[in-house]
């Protein structure tokens, strides 16, 4: 019953017409997200070798996490990152809601805990750094995500974006946005939903370039990642 409220009330936020929409910025945006992951991968390909060794070695455990999202369209596709957590992570995590109902009311409110008992070690450092989410360049050349957009978001949260969902499912989930480069977990949900639509209602190829060179110094100095 549960699941078909969540389904129901996703639906609600999804234009009808949205089927024929297609994602903002046309060709170019194509272009430019094709062109970046490429040399992206090809220049972080050492990075990545490194990367999956560590984690493998942490635990021993998959190198590879891929977590159902909504994009597009409110259409559904895995959404790739470097595993960061524990393998049997959704009972750890019930289990730490028993003894933390701050802990839940943290998770309720922003779907993210600053100090969450499911990371391991090797994952603290990949997500301080935003490294673990570079697998997400191979969704964007496979046409699930852009460089810059909203971040992708689960059925449960594109329900708190209430009427600007129709923004959100304008443009396909970015590796960067402008949620990155303005604090990230440091702002309220709000704020990011606001974030979200005003790029949405304002995209250009300029702002998408000034918005990746921002991301550098803000991935840099970790503002507001955990």
């Amino acid at each position: 019953m549960k699941s078909a409220t969540r389904s129901a009330s996703t639906a609600f936020f999804i234009p009808q017409e949205t089927g024929a929409i297609r994602p903002i910025g046309g060709i170019s945006k194509r272009s430019f997200d094709v062109l970046i992951a490429f040399l992206a991968l090809v220049a972080l390909s050492p990075l990545f070798l490194l990367i999956m060794t560590l984690v493998k070695l942490s635990d021993g455990g998959s190198i590879f996490y891929g977590h159902r999202r909504i994009g597009h369209n409110g259409q559904t596709f895995k959404c790739l990152k470097f595993r960061t957590m524990m393998e049997n992570g959704d009972r750890v995590l019930q289990e730490f809601f028993k003894s933390n109902p701050a802990a839940y009311e943290e998770w309720r409110t922003t779907r993210k805990l600053q100090d969450d008992p499911r990371v391991t070690v090797v994952g603290s450092v990949l997500r301080k750094l935003s490294l673990d989410e570079l697998p997400q360049l191979l969704n964007i050349i496979r046409g699930e995500m852009s460089i810059v957009g909203p971040r992708p978001v689960v059925e449960d949260e594109l329900e708190l974006y209430d009427s600007a969902a129709e923004f959100y499912l304008r443009s396909r989930p970015g590796l960067t946005g402008l949620w990155q480069i303005s604090g990230r977990n440091d702002v309220s949900y709000a704020a990011r939903v606001a974030f979200d639509t005003h790029y949405v209602q304002n995209w250009s190829l300029l702002a998408d370039l000034v918005i990746v060179f921002k991301t550098i110094p803000a991935v840099c100095l970790s503002r507001g990642s955990y």
